[in-house]
């Protein structure tokens, strides 16, 4: 019985990180298009806006695709994300005003 709970555990464990992986890969994946960066770079800007804002990344993922629906996206995460983004070129953030 003990051995049916552990793998229940292990299952959830397993789908969870399943989860999380498709949110970061769908918010890289926003980064490419929007940013106009590359795969690795999109994964970079995540990195360091989840560490800039101290927010878990697979949670910054999740705000970016909230963003992408309906088009919020938190003031303490979208100054890291531009200043995340311009590392790697001019970015403009699709509903910000442009930087002087």
């Amino acid at each position: 019985m003990e051995e049916i709970v552990e793998l229940r555990e292990e299952v959830g464990q397993f789908k969870e990180a399943v989860t999380s992986h498709a949110t970061v890969d769908q918010a890289i994946g926003m980064m490419v298009a929007l940013g106009r960066v590359t795969p690795d770079e999109g994964w970079a800007v995540l990195r360091e806006v989840s560490q800039l804002t101290n927010i878990k990344l697979r949670n910054i993922a999740e705000l970016i695709l909230i963003w992408g629906r309906n088009g919020d996206l938190p003031s303490d995460v979208r100054a890291p994300l531009e200043e995340a983004l311009d590392k790697y070129g001019p970015t403009q953030i699709p509903g910000t005003p442009p930087h002087p």
